[in-house]
């Protein structure tokens, strides 16, 4: 199986310009695929959001994009062939299963990227209440925590100095992370991004982004690469020859 560690240590012998190519043996083809966890609850509340950020992912990067989207369950054991998983929920759900946390525990562990997206624009959502539940049941040693504006997912394609989605109930990510690897393995927004994300059949936005506006969508889409860019590439940027690169991408955002 090729893991997040074989990906850094391959990209560790080539240029900066090959690391955005995509993630190759992972996927259909050579394409970067965007894999989604269903549950037993309201487990996708927004089926369009994932259309946009591929496109935008393609259009802005050199990741080569499925627009198929995968959905997995919690135990299915392909998920260990995806990088980056995304959870979304809005509402109560069914609690995971023992076999289900130990799943979702193992893949953490290998190398895997999660991000958890609470749609319901409340303050204190059952959602969040719940979620926070199982990631103590899942890493009960690790605890959820606040991700600062220091942290490479904020540089890792775009330079960015906040968080974003349909709403801000919450002004900075949380998330989980491994100090020994210093990698960050859940990532976890109460802000709606997939909800400033979608778009209806017709291309235009299904919902209005506030209080920020077209300006805030935008943080929110950049936001959602950074993420995946993070997921392929770890901690590479942290290195401090990459800044005039990347500051080659900050807009007045």
């Amino acid at each position: 199986m090729f893991t997040h560690k074989d990906f850094i240590r391959k990209v560790a012998t080539i240029s900066l310009a090959v690391l955005i190519l995509p993630l190759l043996g992972l996927y259909e083809g050579s394409q970067f695929q965007f894999a989604q966890i269903a549950y037993n609850g309201s487990s996708d509340p927004r089926p369009r959001a994932y259309k946009r950020l591929m496109s935008s992912l393609e259009l802005r990067t050199s990741v080569q994009v499925s627009y198929n989207k995968k959905t997995l369950s919690l135990a299915d054991p392909d998920l260990f062939n995806y990088p980056f998983l995304y959870l979304a929920g809005d509402g109560s759900f069914e609690s995971f299963s023992p076999e289900e946390r130990r799943k979702i525990r193992k893949y953490l562990k290998f190398g895997g990227t999660l991000i958890i997206d609470d749609v319901s624009g409340e303050e204190n959502s059952s959602f969040d209440k719940q979620i926070r539940e199982e990631l103590v049941n899942i890493m009960p040693e690790i605890p959820l925590t606040p991700i600062g504006h220091e942290h490479v997912v904020y540089k890792s394609f775009y330079l960015l100095n906040s968080v974003s989605g349909r709403k801000v109930i919450q002004p900075y990510l949380e998330g989980i992370t491994f100090r020994d690897e210093d990698r960050t393995a859940v990532f976890y927004s109460r802000n709606d991004l997939g909800g400033a994300w979608s778009e209806d059949e017709f291309g235009k936005w299904e919902f209005e982004v506030v209080p920020g506006g077209e300006a805030q969508r935008e943080r929110a889409i950049r936001l959602g690469i950074n993420i995946i860019m993070y997921a392929l590439t770890g901690n590479y940027k942290k290195d401090q020859v990459h800044t005039p690169f990347i500051k080659r991408r900050q807009m007045n955002f």
